[in-house]
């Protein structure tokens, strides 16, 4: 299976380049998974919060999805 910069897709590694990498993105994402009783509960909220609060893309025009979000958040 082909992988774009060890992720799934552009999507996902777009998604995480933006989560992972602009400071308000990132703390929200941390805030959620602080919060939340899981990843997967976790990655829900965020979308919520980047369909209100960032038009539900980034500024390269990826979506942000449930499972990008939640790729994004491997590791943390």
């Amino acid at each position: 299976m082909a992988t774009y910069n060890g992720h799934k897709n552009w999507n996902h590694w777009n998604v995480s380049l933006w989560l992972n990498n602009d400071e308000r993105q990132y703390r929200e994402m941390i805030h959620f998974i602080s919060y939340a009783p899981n990843k997967d509960k976790a990655a829900e909220m965020m979308l919520v919060w980047c369909k209100e609060y960032l038009g539900g893309v980034t500024r390269d025009g990826a979506p942000y999805s449930k499972s990008s979000i939640r790729a994004a958040m491997v590791g943390l």
